[in-house]
């Protein structure tokens, strides 16, 4: 390459070359040695300061203080469940030194006058090592060591529960803490304090082995935890979080009496002897004095029921579970059982109460308490802001899961995509049993339509006393349904199948939309409805003129929240829904002949509805014949796409509603009824005198009479109670412009020359009154006497 390059560029050429060679391994030469050289590196360790971090851990983990109790009872159940699954295979029979024999339980007393809370239960026990691992170290979990260390029965162990640094919330409550604990394997009772200073002491039980096995936790209250010495706080706390823990919890309780003091009775004996001959002895008080006694109460008596098998419960046991977590007196209208499996799994109990709440829509409560969310069968939380939505803010029910994930404190639940799941299942789950209200009394129509010809008397007895219960379901809870339809588009079909409401035909049945649909005229090709305050002014409104003449059956809406139901359910198996009230109403297809004489009627008509324009302005959008009165000389409709005279009505009555705007006015189209004998005299008239006042006046009559049939509101009342007292005087024969008739002249005679005799005959007539009313005082007096 050299000679190459010295043939071509000369000797000059090469030099540069080279030039370039020597800096580009200059450079190859420094790179090296700062990759090849050993970089020195220090290696240091966090500073700490331990009472820093249980600082920390115990007022910034926990908000509530109460939380301590169902911590510590969470352990006492983790203990428990371990000895239980090891004594399986491997059972002991320990005792402690007075030669008793440690129980399967919790128990937890108060002693007021040392200022002390000891919680003990007969679990697995720790060693020393255990209690300097588990709670010498800051967040060390026994428990997770324990599964670790299992590698069989996985089944049995899902019971275990994960508790990770819960222990030092004892610390919200109590300056010191002393832990006993026994177990099996050590031959010494040990005993952990710590006053939480970042320091603890570790040493043999003085006492020696007072448990036989299991743990003890002496709390020294701090002076503002003066109520957890009280025996009802604690027992309140155990039922708020830990009233389903499988095992027997038992809290002292203390009761004083006045009893007969002992070794008098003898004394009392001899001397009642010698003083016999005194005579008649007057009767003694005993001498008494007051005495304790305590005793063990026992506070989750009720079970968890959801942990069982919905076949092996009785229908008395879902009632009493549900009075107990509602606190309420009448049993459930209905229930459900389940247990949710897949990619999250967990057990639940959900119940429709009998009787909706007063403040079911009162939407300034920021949560609900209606689910209780369990973890293990340890109550977590009930505060809910969108575990069910809004609509179902009535089911109350129980939630248990295994692996739900929750923040260290376990006060609060993450939000996630479990979260979600849960929440999807549980609607599901809750629309399913509301469903089931609904078939069980369609299944029960069925079953009296072809009722077994074999079935007794009795039994018939009791399926006809037995009612329908979705009427009653639908009375309470109709109208969160129906708030359902508005807000989850993801399950509006579910909740549209659900809903129920009185027909033209159905007198005081509920239908369904289904019902309705199963048994319409092959011809009909909708859904027709329409709403009013009342079934009383649909029964009597001017628009079912129509449907009732050709019999076509009407869905009867008399609530307000069902105006804006049906702006999203637009149809139900392929069946539009159809208001009454709306313009371009058709009942039944029409033929080609109806067709073209309706158009040669309205032709015909159409001076007639351009006159009725001109004279009403701006109180209606258009005038045009009608097909849907039949009686009536006219009616008044909405749009098709405005607000109908029921939904002014509703946002008018609102109470910050802004009547300045627009969009809160119906607009108005008079439909009028050509066959009418009114409207057919309007007609002749106006052919003869368009500027007829008469006409005119009745024309605006019709439509003010028809403004308050069909659910509008009138502008000017005043105009229309004037018309009105017009009209009634023409109906007299009276002249409509007629004046107030002269006041009739009426005889009086002059009495004013005998006011002085009256005056002297009223003061002797006082006088006279006064005499009566002193006799009438001595007479008084004298019968008191």
């Amino acid at each position: 390459a050299t000679f190459n390059t010295i043939a071509t560029t000369g000797f000059h050429g090469v030099l540069q070359d080279a030039i370039e060679m020597w800096r580009l391994l200059l450079v190859i030469t420094v790179l090296l040695s700062v990759i090849c050289e050993d970089v020195v590196r220090e290696k240091h360790d966090f500073k700490s300061d331990v009472s820093k971090m249980l600082d920390i851990i115990i007022h910034s983990l926990y908000t509530n203080r109460n939380i301590f109790l169902r911590e510590v009872i969470s352990n006492g159940s983790d203990a428990l469940d371990k000895i239980r699954f090891l004594y399986l295979t491997n059972p002991v029979d320990p005792k402690n030194q007075q030669g008793e024999t440690p129980t399967m339980d919790i128990r937890i007393r108060a002693d007021k006058e040392s200022r002390t809370l000891t919680i003990a239960d007969g679990g697995i026990g720790m060693t020393k090592e255990d209690l300097t691992n588990a709670l010498g170290s800051l967040g060390s979990s026994g428990t997770k060591k324990f599964l670790e260390a299992m590698q069989d029965g996985q089944s049995d162990l899902n019971m275990i529960g994960q508790f990770g640094v819960g222990f030092y919330s004892v610390f919200l409550v109590a300056d010191n803490v002393k832990v006993a604990s026994k177990h099996d394997e050590s031959d010494a009772q040990w005993v952990w304090e710590s006053t939480a200073d970042g320091t603890y002491e570790l040493y043999e039980d003085p006492r020696g082995n007072t448990l036989g096995r299991g743990t003890e936790l002496t709390l020294e209250l701090k002076k503002d935890a003066d109520e957890y010495l009280e025996a009802d706080k604690l027992e309140e706390i155990v039922k708020q979080y830990s009233e389903f823990i499988h095992f027997p919890i038992y809290v002292q309780t203390s009761k004083t009496e006045q009893v007969p003091v002992e070794g008098k009775e003898d004394t009392e004996e001899a001397k009642e002897e010698g003083e016999e001959e005194e005579g008649e002895q007057e009767p003694k008080e005993e001498e008494t004095k007051e005495v304790t006694t305590y005793d063990w109460k026992l506070v989750n008596e009720n079970k968890p029921i959801w942990t069982r098998k919905p076949a092996d419960i009785e229908k008395e046991e879902y009632h009493n579970f549900y009075k107990a977590i509602s606190k309420e007196y009448d049993d459930p209208m209905y229930y459900t059982h389940f247990n949710a499996e897949g990619e999250v799994e967990f057990k639940s109990i959900l119940y429709v109460p009998k009787k909706a709440p007063s403040n079911i829509f009162d939407t300034t409560a920021s949560t609900m308490t209606n689910i209780r969310l369990y973890v293990r069968r340890v109550f977590i939380t009930d505060e809910f802001k969108d575990l069910l939505p809004r609509y179902l803010n009535f089911i109350r029910g129980v939630v248990d899961s295994d692996d739900l994930p929750l923040n260290v404190s376990r006060e609060l639940l993450q939000e996630s995509r479990i979260l979600k799941i849960i929440k999807k299942k549980l609607i599901r789950k809750a629309l399913a049993m509301l469903k089931e209200i609904a078939d069980a009394d369609e299944g029960d129509k069925d079953e009296e339509a072809e009722s077994d010809e074999t079935e007794t008397k009795e039994e018939a007895k009791e399926e006809a006393q037995a009612e329908p219960l979705y009427p009653k379901f639908w009375e309470q809870y109709g109208k969160n349904l129906r708030l359902g339809l508005i807000e989850d588009s993801t399950n509006r079909a579910r909740l549209t199948k659900l809903l129920r409401y009185r027909t033209s035909k159905s007198g005081e049945e509920l239908v369904s939309l289904e019902q309705y649909v199963d048994r319409m005229p092959e011809e009909q090709t909708n859904i027709f409805y329409l709403i009013d305050e009342s079934l009383e002014k649909l029964k009597e409104s001017p628009l079912l003129e129509q449907a009732a003449a050709q019999d076509v059956e009407v869905v009867y809406m008399t609530d307000a929240i069902d105006e804006y139901v049906v702006g999203h359910v637009t149809e139900f198996s392929g069946k539009k829904l159809v208001s009454l009230a709306k313009e371009g109403l058709k009942l039944k297809d029409e033929s080609d002949k109806e067709k073209k004489v309706g158009e040669k009627r309205k032709q015909a008509w159409e001076p007639f509805t351009k006159w009725l324009k001109g004279v009403l302005g701006d109180k209606i959008e258009k005038a045009t014949l009608s097909k849907r009165v039949t009686t009536s000389p006219c009616v008044l409709v909405s749009p098709q796409y405005g607000l109908t005279a029921n939904m002014e009505r509703i946002m008018k009555g609102q109470a910050l509603a802004d009547s300045s705007q627009t969009g809160q006015v119906a607009k108005r189209i008079m439909e009028i009824n050509h066959r009418h004998p009114v409207v057919d005299e309007l007609r002749r008239r106006v052919k003869e005198n368009e500027d007829d006042q008469t006409a005119k006046d009745t024309a605006t009559l019709m439509y003010e009479v028809a403004a308050l049939r069909s659910g509008f509101q009138l502008e000017d009342t005043s105009s229309f109670a004037d018309r009105m007292h017009k009209f009634m005087k023409v109906s007299l024969n009276l002249d409509g412009d007629a004046g107030l008739v002269e006041e009739e002249e009426y005889v009086v005679e002059d009495d004013s020359e005998d006011d002085g005799d009256e005056e002297e005959a009223g003061e002797e007539e006082e006088e006279d009154g006064d005499e009566e009313g002193e006799d009438a005082q001595e007479e008084l007096t004298k019968d008191e006497l």
